[in-house]
């Protein structure tokens, strides 16, 4: 009996819908850190298939009707691949800012579509004004946000090297294109991976795992666009931080502004280390 109880109870912490998953959710190290686009296809591929086979398909943790494992993995799969058809170092020039709108924004409409209009569910959707008025919390964090960001960020971009990742920015023209750029691909992050990537996984597994693998992916991404190093020590914990406030707010808008806030400074630590003395506001 208690052996049967034990299995139970790890059956229901480790759904059998984790496994399949997180072949899917594998391929995006293959896709953006290892660079073996081959080895990603098949991690897709075996998830999916898995993810039709009984004990992995089907099972969902919200008391409802299970939803179909292997459609919501394919929309990440999908998404992924549109994404992985780019190369996704930072460029400034027209053709390159062109190419990372038409992929990234690929991989959110693409599956969105997918799901609302030939899957004919809900299971993307994109809560601007959800989660009710903000707390003294919520500014709280808000502001931890800038000033972890003053600490941390210069110091990494600048020990490390990778701040070299990003085009040279001296020209007004560029600076301005750099702060589009970033801020873009910041709420693009939360449009795909949160709003995309992690409703879909929730749907099947608890909260904390699908957190976890939606980290996977996002810290990937990240890791091919230019947070090299020791980039992930930083990466992995926003990412996460970032699944957690959502699960708490259910406002796209506030980890959209979150987000932001991050990536202002960001931006302007970009400009600080190409152009040193530019903006004299920095420890480093």
């Amino acid at each position: 009996m208690s052996g049967r109880s034990g299995a139970s109870t790890l059956s229901a912490l480790i759904p059998a819908a984790v496994v399949p998953a997180a072949f899917v959710c594998a391929a995006a190290p293959a896709f953006f850190v290892a660079r073996q686009p081959v080895v990603a296809w098949a991690l897709l591929f075996v998830g999916l298939v898995l993810s039709g086979v009984p004990p992995f398909a089907g099972g969902g943790t919200r008391g409802v009707r299970a939803p179909s494992l292997t459609r919501d993995l394919s929309l990440i799969a999908i998404g992924m691949g549109i994404v992985s058809l780019i190369d996704l170092k930072a460029e400034l020039d027209n053709l390159s800012m062109a190419r990372f709108t038409a992929a990234l924004g690929g991989a959110v409409v693409v599956p969105y579509l997918i799901s609302r209009f030939a899957y004919r569910d809900r299971a993307i959707r994109f809560p601007w004004r959800g989660g009710g008025r903000w707390g003294a919390l919520h500014w709280g964090w808000l502001a931890a946000v800038l000033v972890l960001g003053w600490l941390l960020l210069p110091f990494y971009f600048v020990t490390s090297g990778v701040y070299a990742n990003w085009p040279v920015v001296d020209t007004p023209d560029l600076i301005a294109r750099l702060f589009v750029g970033v801020g873009a691909v910041g709420i693009w992050d939360e449009l795909f991976f949160i709003c995309t990537c992690f409703a879909l996984l929730r749907r099947h597994m608890p909260d904390a795992t699908a957190n976890v693998l939606q980290a996977v992916v996002f810290v990937s991404f990240l890791w091919e666009l230019g947070y090299q190093a020791w980039g992930p020590v930083l990466t992995i914990p926003f990412a996460l931080v970032q699944g957690f406030i959502f699960m708490r707010t259910r406002s796209l808008t506030y980890v959209v502004v979150v987000h932001l806030l991050f990536d202002a400074v960001v931006f302007l630590v970009l400009v600080s280390a190409h152009s040193p003395g530019a903006v004299p506001i920095f420890l480093v």
